[in-house]
């Protein structure tokens, strides 16, 4: 279940109330009159089904409640009601598989943004990863890719495509370009000052390295494996299911890869350079592609879910 907290002008307060009202899965609703003060109005409070949440938003939002009060949504943890299990057995659908449009635009638009946080954990990330790449440590290269933050542009990109959002589109390519720009510079800079203290050398990038070669040698798999986590990953966002976002981190190879074409380069190993950045694209292209077709069968199946509803309601 959501809990729903509106701030409504008075004047729109009962067709808020209708609205809610006639919406299948809703339940719980309170209205305490004048006790807003910014903006002043009405608040109007409800608990809804996850899955009739986004066919309410909608209707807010044509009331323009968004523009001349506030609409917020919250989870639920625990809630012991029979109105709840009835509002819920009422909703169309089931709630794992509803996707919240405008909460999941809302969140991606915040991961997405460049920011000084931001930048600041792909480039710890891309070092923690460097490491690896030199010592051919896994358990540092798995712990890179947990830190690596870029799966919340990537999240962003293709949620924008789905939605038609130019704004948030181009948000999250450029963070996502700047912060592996950054990342993979400052990690020139990390393994020059690792050479100079004898911790690096170019002799290590030679060696036969089992845990980490991968790296540097993309293939199909590496093209497979991006797709399925890219899915795994835009499922766990739209069902709120975010402990799944560890395992897609750790299942793509984006962070070691930027890593280890800097540290290729800063020797002047190119070909590994060069393969690495193939990786890096690979993996990308897997997650936007897969990301992107998972939202768009999402939306198209929970659209026709939501039609046979309302043919159901006209029916009836």
């Amino acid at each position: 279940m959501l809990h729903l907290r509106l701030i409504t002008p008075a004047g729109r307060t009962d067709d808020v109330v209708r609205l809610i009202e006639k919406t299948p899965g809703t339940t719980h609703l309170a209205v305490v009159s004048g006790a807003a003060r910014n903006p002043s109005g009405d608040i109007v409070m409800c608990d809804v089904a996850r899955e009739a949440g986004d066919e309410l938003i909608e209707g807010l939002r044509a009331l323009e409640i968004d523009k001349h009060g506030s609409i917020a949504l919250e989870n639920i943890d625990l809630s012991l009601s029979l109105r709840a299990d009835k509002a819920e057995d009422e909703a169309p659908g089931e709630g794992a598989d509803a996707v919240l449009w405008e909460h999941l635009t809302d969140a991606t638009h915040e991961e997405s943004t460049l920011s000084v946080t931001y930048v600041a954990f792909i480039t710890l990330a891309t070092m923690i990863a460097a490491c690896g790449v030199v010592l051919d440590n896994a358990i540092l290269i798995v712990g890179a890719m947990a830190v690596g933050p870029e799966f919340g542009p990537l999240a962003g990109f293709c949620t924008a495509l789905i939605q038609r959002a130019p704004r948030l589109a181009l948000r999250s390519l450029i963070a996502l370009l700047v912060g592996f720009a950054v990342a993979m510079l400052a990690t020139v800079g990390f393994s020059y000052f690792m050479d100079a203290v004898d911790l690096f050398n170019g002799e290590a990038l030679d060696a036969a390295r089992p845990n980490t070669n991968f790296i540097y040698r993309p293939d199909w798999f590496s093209f497979v494996v991006a797709v399925l986590a890219g899915a795994a990953g835009t499922l766990s966002l739209t069902s709120a299911k975010s402990g799944a976002l560890v395992g897609v981190a750790i299942s793509v190879t984006t962070v070691p890869a930027a890593a280890n074409a800097a540290v290729a380069f800063s020797y002047g190993k190119y070909n590994q350079a060069w393969g690495s950045t193939e990786q890096l694209l690979l993996n990308l292209l897997g997650i936007v592609l897969a990301g992107t077709l998972t939202l768009l069968a999402q939306k198209l199946l929970w659209t026709r879910q939501r039609e046979r509803t309302v043919r159901k309601r006209e029916l009836a």
